[in-house]
C-alpha cells in the first residue's frame, strides 16, 4: 500500500473513532440525565414472590407485580396466590400496606358433561385444542356449554393442578394455588375459583331451558330454581340463566344451616363441595 493511501486509511479510521467517541459521550450523558432510580423494595419484593411467573395477580409476571405493588398503593399486597398467606405477609411488611384477608380458593368444573352422559353431535377432527374445537359451531357435544375435553386448561396450568381423565379436567385442590390461569384459558368459561372451604356448588353451566337440557344431559340444570327458594341464607340466586352461590354468605351461615339446597334439587346437581370439611361431615353422617 503506497504511503497516500495509508494517510487516507488511517485518517479515515480516525474520523470513525471520533464519531463513535463523540456519540457514546453523548449516550453515557443522556443516559446519566434521565436515568431513573429503581425502588430498592422492588427487589425486596421480588426476593420473597413464589416466582412461579403464573401470572394469576393480574400483572405480567413477578416483576410486573412487585413494581406494580410497590409504586401503586392501590394494589393489595396478597396477589401472589402460590405464596399463599406467608408471602401476603411479608410483602405487607415490605410495602407497608396493612394485610388483606387471603382466602384459599381452587378451581372448580361447572360441567358435568361425562356424568350427564352428554352425547355428540359430530366427530371433531380439527387441532386438538378448545379454543379451536369451539369455533366449529361451539364444539361437538349437544351441550353449547359443556366442556370440550382437550385439555387447554391442563396445559395452561403452571403447577401440573390439572389432569385429563377421559378427557375431561380433574383438579388436585393439593396443587391448585388459585391463581386462574385456567378460568383464562377455558374458552367455554366453565372454570371458576370457588373457596377450599365452599359447602356447596353446582358443577353445570347450561343456560339452556329445562326441556332442552333434559333432552341432552341426564344430571344438567334445569333452572327449576328450588335452590334458590329454600336457602335459608338467600345465599343462592340465578343470574345470567345459570345458578350462583354467594360462597360468602353460603359458608358464614352458620351451623344452622342443613344444606337443603343440596337435598331438595330434583336433578341433583347441586352437590357439596368435596373439599369442604363441613361437606365431608355432611356426606358422612
Amino acid at each position: 500500500m503506497s504511503p497516500e493511501l495509508l494517510r487516507l486509511a488511517l485518517g479515515g479510521l480516525a474520523v470513525l473513532a471520533s464519531i463513535g467517541l463523540f456519540f457514546g459521550i453523548g449516550l453515557a450523558l443522556a443516559a446519566h440525565k434521565f436515568h431513573v432510580k429503581g425502588n430498592p423494595k422492588v427487589e425486596e419484593v421480588l426476593e420473597v414472590l413464589a416466582g412461579a411467573q403464573c401470572g394469576g395477580c393480574g400483572y405480567p409476571g413477578c416483576e410486573g407485580y412487585a413494581e406494580a405493588v410497590v409504586n401503586d398503593p392501590s394494589v393489595p399486597p396478597n396477589l401472589c396466590f402460590p405464596g399463599k398467606e406467608e408471602v401476603a405477609r411479608q410483602v405487607a411488611e415490605i410495602t407497608g400496606k396493612k394485610m388483606a384477608t387471603l382466602e384459599n380458593v381452587v378451581a372448580a368444573i361447572r360441567c358435568s358433561r361425562i356424568e350427564g352422559k352428554v352425547a355428540q353431535r359430530f366427530s371433531y377432527i380439527g387441532v386438538k385444542s378448545c379454543a379451536t374445537a369451539k369455533q366449529a359451531f361451539q364444539g361437538q357435544f349437544e351441550c353449547a356449554y359443556a366442556c370440550l375435553g382437550f385439555g387447554d386448561c391442563a396445559g395452561s396450568c403452571p403447577f401440573g393442578a390439572i389432569q385429563m381423565v377421559e378427557n375431561f379436567p380433574q383438579v388436585d385442590p393439593e396443587l391448585c394455588v388459585g391463581c386462574g390461569t385456567c378460568v383464562k384459558s377455558c374458552p367455554k368459561g366453565i372454570i371458576e375459583l370457588i373457596p377450599s372451604k365452599a359447602r356447596v356448588w353446582v358443577p353445570c353451566s347450561s343456560k339452556d331451558p329445562g326441556k332442552a337440557v333434559k333432552e341432552i344431559c341426564q344430571v344438567g340444570c334445569i333452572s327449576c330454581r328450588m335452590c334458590v327458594k329454600v336457602c335459608p341464607a338467600k345465599a343462592v340466586s340465578m343470574e345470567d340463566g345459570i345458578i350462583k352461590v354467594d360462597q360468602k354468605i353460603c359458608i358464614g351461615y352458620g351451623p344452622d344451616c342443613k344444606e337443603i339446597c343440596v337435598e331438595k334439587c330434583p336433578r341433583g346437581i347441586f352437590r357439596y363441595f368435596s373439599q369442604a370439611p363441613e361437606a365431608k361431615l355432611a356426606k358422612s353422617a
